[in-house]
């Protein structure tokens, strides 16, 4: 048995489908039984009879902090994907972020030690890994953040510190750090807002760079891993290193829309962080943009799988194909939604 955490998120749910077509009998975590219309979305990219995988998971309904629950959920069960995080860079939400981030993961480590769990595969981030001072790609050696730019990756940091101590106590686990995963599905939330703020009409960009990876690619190597004798280490898992100018781009040429043409400097984004946070105030909205997402719209952090890569024979997809595949998929779906308007 294989029990996932987040599995109607995005990258849960696109685990949930590569588990199933290689025949795991898998348990899988949601908060309520609404969400797993989510699941059928993304089931629905890839096939078109979704219902007929959907039927093969046995779901258990509950919460991460539900220390109790998760004991009881994940008893039976050999092999653990820990994909329940909360992704978000408001500062408004740092109390729930170090609630399932951190508490969440120290619930389920609990629940494998107190199992006997064959194995964990917990999924970090590249937020967890420290930041590059000289340009040189990033690595593994990198350690964790010298400080936390965001709450999101402090509460990344400090949960994938309770996994090695866990490690350091018995625990067999592999812990993996995509950088900033591209795949269909979820598009006004999380890395798939990249896609619906394009169409929509986006103005400005950043010259800032850093990793991408296709979510096909992610939740392969996590089933990799996990098939493997690995463990007790950490793996980045990045396809290549863009600019956030040359992303956007690609994406406006694959939804037909116009680029990006105007250059947000740091005074100009600086400026737009904190007109959002003043009237965020009176619409009681999330600004688009807050402190941190302008600080890292202009950093430049290049990170590589090398180390992944002697370990496992893999080729990455390329993310040219990986948005070509994204944004066909978009506007099939404004397409869908638009007829049944």
């Amino acid at each position: 048995m294989v029990f996932v955490t987040g599995a109607t998120g995005l990258l849960g749910s696109h685990l949930l489908y590569a588990l199933l077509l290689k025949g795991k009998e898998v348990r899988a975590l949601a908060r309520n039984r609404a969400s797993i219309k989510k699941v059928k979305k993304v089931f629905s990219f890839y096939t078109d009879e979704p219902d007929q995988l959907l039927n093969k998971i046995t779901w258990v309904f509950g919460d991460v902090l539900d220390k109790s629950f998760l004991e009881k959920s994940i008893s039976g069960s050999l092999e653990v994907y820990h994909c329940a995080a909360i992704v978000s860079f408001d500062p408004g939400d740092f109390k729930r972020l170090k609630e399932v981030n951190i508490q969440g993961t120290r619930n389920i480590i609990h629940a494998c030690k107190l199992h006997t769990v064959k194995k964990l595969l917990h999924v970090s981030s590249v937020a967890a890994v420290g930041k590059s001072t000289d340009g040189k790609e990033i690595t593994e050696e990198n350690g964790f953040p010298c400080r936390a730019l965001s709450g999101y990756s402090l509460t990344k940091t400090e949960s994938e510190k309770i996994v090695w101590k866990a490690i350091s106590e018995g625990v067999n686990a592999v812990i993996v750090n995509p950088s900033i995963i591209l795949g269909p599905g979820h598009w006004y939330s999380g890395s798939g807002k990249l896609f619906s703020t394009v169409y929509s009409g986006l103005k400005f960009y950043t010259k800032g760079v850093t990793g991408f990876v296709d979510i096909r690619d992610v939740v392969e190597i996590m089933i990799r891993l996990m098939a493997s004798e690995i463990s007790s280490e950490r793996f980045i898992i990045n396809a290549e290193n863009l600019s956030y100018h040359d992303l956007f781009r690609r994406i406006a040429s694959g939804l037909g829309t116009k680029a990006p043409f105007i250059y947000a400097s740091p005074l100009v984004t600086s400026i737009g962080w904190r007109l959002g946070s003043f009237f965020s105030l009176f619409t009681g909205k999330q600004p688009i943009l807050t402190k941190n997402s302008a600080r890292s719209s202009h950093s430049l952090q290049r990170y590589t799988s090398q180390k992944l890569l002697e370990r496992i024979d893999y080729t990455f997809i390329p993310i040219e194909s990986s948005l070509h595949f994204c944004t066909a998929c978009f506007l099939k779906d404004v397409d869908l939604t638009n007829r049944a308007e």
